[in-house]
């Protein structure tokens, strides 16, 4: 079992790791770029720094999550799916945002990707009890997040 979950915890972070590969792919210029430097910005905006820290910190906790729900989820069928959709709208957002500009696209994904992950959480609460703790720190950000895309659509 102990084999099965370290083996589940380096799948998850490796895909939780290329998912921000991708998305950094269309942040990095998107960040400096013209258009995002003249946005009007919430106040509660961290400095850039703590975007990485943050994002590398929630998918090492993500992982956790997935390694053990994966060992403990009977439907894996269901798990794969849900994480999938997950992951697509995780990476999806950037390239929305960033580089199509579109604030309000951007704004339903990142809030459909908050709703799936809170659902994650609240479907294995039963299973895996205390786990699910390991989920909290992405819903959170998620949280904040979409915050922040909400005050950019609605103030600029």
């Amino acid at each position: 079992m102990r084999i099965k979950l370290i083996g589940s915890f380096l799948l998850f972070l490796c895909l939780n790791f290329v998912a921000l590969a991708l998305g950094g792919l269309f942040t990095a210029d998107g960040v400096s770029s013209e258009w995002y430097q003249s946005l009007d910005k919430a106040p509660w905006t961290p400095p850039g720094w703590v975007f990485g820290a943050a994002w590398t910190f929630l998918m090492c906790c993500f992982a956790v999550y997935m390694s053990i729900r994966w060992t403990k989820d009977q439907d894996k069928k269901k798990t794969l799916m849900l994480y999938s959709i997950q992951w697509v709208l995780n990476v999806s957002w950037n390239p929305i945002f960033f580089y199509f500009h579109q604030n309000l696209l951007g704004l339903v994904d990142i809030t459909l990707l908050l709703l799936t992950v809170i659902f994650m959480g609240i479907s294995t609460l039963r299973t895996m009890r205390f786990h699910t703790l390991w989920i909290l720190p992405y819903v959170l950000w998620l949280a904040i997040a979409t915050s922040l895309n909400a005050y950019i659509l609605f103030f600029n």
